[in-house]
């Protein structure tokens, strides 16, 4: 068997708004459409005509470019990018969901996909009739998949319900049932979106526990997911996609390095925002501000170095429970979430009209990285009254190391370099030696 899985040479995808993708499984569902719908087909074949002709037309939008990209058996290979970068697009095309407008992809082996919840699930049948109808897609005989049966329904915990009808399944149970057959009746190559952000997190971390099981045992994985936390634990490789290009692609640590510093905040690379009010609330953040201890507003520190969050907000009404809150990000993971009444729940009480302002100092020592900065004011734990994600992004660099120490920072597990108080108790090694 050839070492390449899966392999992608000048893929592009195109859409004319205004024009179906249509795409028929056989030549005589082609021609039946066609007979069916003679004046549609014209158009659309007159459509096609005409955007080969002008393939930069306003109406032309491109969801994939000149994507070109090998991975290897046992691979397990992240797609990241934002939305809209042609992520999604891209695993169809490898799922033969839709066809390429130009190049060509090769599959070296059996693949299952799981890109949407329930996918290849026939909705009237029973989720016990559904195992057995995705293992005879994969090309399985019967006795494989009654083999593996008890192990996909302890996987999914869906036992219950395995003879219940899959349309009456939550959105949950479906994920969780699609995943497991996907998983356990051994695909050489398992394709995955975003689906299984559905699941609840002690799921997740099963799926990746499952899925490094799969990779293991030599398998190839192909993921797709905004969760760069879970994308960096469970690859090795990984692309990252731009306006539907590849802008990147190599080791998964460097791929999301080199993602996180395409990250900008929507204010710009500012340490001072002020936002427009569009809507006048109970409370509305007026300004915001990042700064050194030193009081300089900066979007570079270095380790060492504290940031400092103030915000000005504005009462409109007499309210209680005015709260602001600040969530700091990395690799698209929360690291913490904060509130300014954790420490001061008197704070509670009623405030009258006015402007006010709030500071508090983040959490250092942060190891180098590119860090994002979300806040938001709301009233005591309600639905957030005004949120501005992406408010601050500012990088963490090391220029103050010791170089005998650098090394020692940056290579440790986690995201904070912190120094512990430890504490060490001295004993007597002889009363160690009188107990054996």
């Amino acid at each position: 068997m050839s070492e390449i899985a899966i392999k992608a040479e000048g893929v592009s995808k195109l859409y004319r708004i205004g024009v179906k993708d249509t795409k028929h499984d056989s030549l005589s569902g082609s021609i039946l459409s066609a007979l069916k719908s003679p004046l549609d087909s014209f158009k659309r074949l007159q459509g096609l005509t005409s955007v080969k002709k002008n393939l930069e037309a306003d109406d032309i939008v491109w969801a994939l470019r000149d994507v070109s990209f090998e991975i290897h058996h046992g691979d397990i290979l992240g797609i990241v990018g934002r939305n809209g970068a042609g992520k999604s697009t891209l695993l169809k095309i490898f799922s033969r969901i839709t066809d390429p407008s130009y190049g060509k992809i090769l599959i070296n082996g059996r693949f299952a996909s799981l890109l949407e919840v329930g996918t290849g699930f026939h909705m009237e049948l029973t989720g016990r009739e559904n195992v057995y109808l995705n293992g005879a897609i994969l090309g399985m005989r019967t006795h494989e998949v009654t083999r593996k049966f008890d192990e996909i329904l302890a996987f999914s915990g869906v036992e219950k319900y395995i003879d219940t009808p899959v349309k009456r399944y939550s959105s949950g149970m479906k994920v969780r049932l699609a995943f497991s057959v996907a998983a356990h009746l051994e695909p050489e190559i398992l394709l995955i979106d975003e689906v299984l952000a559905v699941g609840d997190a002690a799921f997740q971390r099963k799926c990746l526990s499952k899925m490094d099981d799969v990779a293991k045992g030599g398998r190839t994985v192909l993921f797709v997911s905004h969760q760069l936390g879970m994308v960096r634990s469970l690859c090795n490789k990984g692309v990252m996609l731009r306006h539907g290009q590849v802008d990147f692609k190599g080791g998964i640590g460097e791929v999301l390095d080199h993602y996180e510093q395409t990250i900008d905040s929507k204010f710009g690379n500012n340490a001072y925002v002020e936002f427009t009010r569009e809507t006048q609330h109970m409370a509305n953040i007026v300004s915001a501000s990042i700064s050194d201890d030193a009081g300089t507003p900066t979007t570079v520190y270095d380790v060492f170095d504290a940031v400092n969050l103030e915000v000005r907000y504005e009462v409109n009404e007499p309210a209680e429970g005015i709260v602001i809150s600040v969530i700091l990000e990395r690799n698209g993971e929360p690291l913490f979430y904060s509130q300014d009444t954790d420490v001061h729940p008197d704070r509670f009480g009623k405030r009258m009209p006015g402007m006010y302002t709030t500071k508090v100092r983040l959490l250092n020592p942060l190891k180098a990285g590119r860090y994002v900065i979300h806040i938001s004011v709301s009233r005591s734990n309600a639905k957030p009254i005004e949120r501005h994600s992406d408010a601050f992004v500012f990088d963490v660099i090391e220029k103050s190391f010791d170089p005998s120490m650098k090394s020692y920072y940056s290579k440790r597990i986690g995201v904070i370099a912190t120094e512990l108080d430890w504490q060490i108790t001295n004993f007597e090694p002889q009363a160690i030696l009188d107990r054996s």
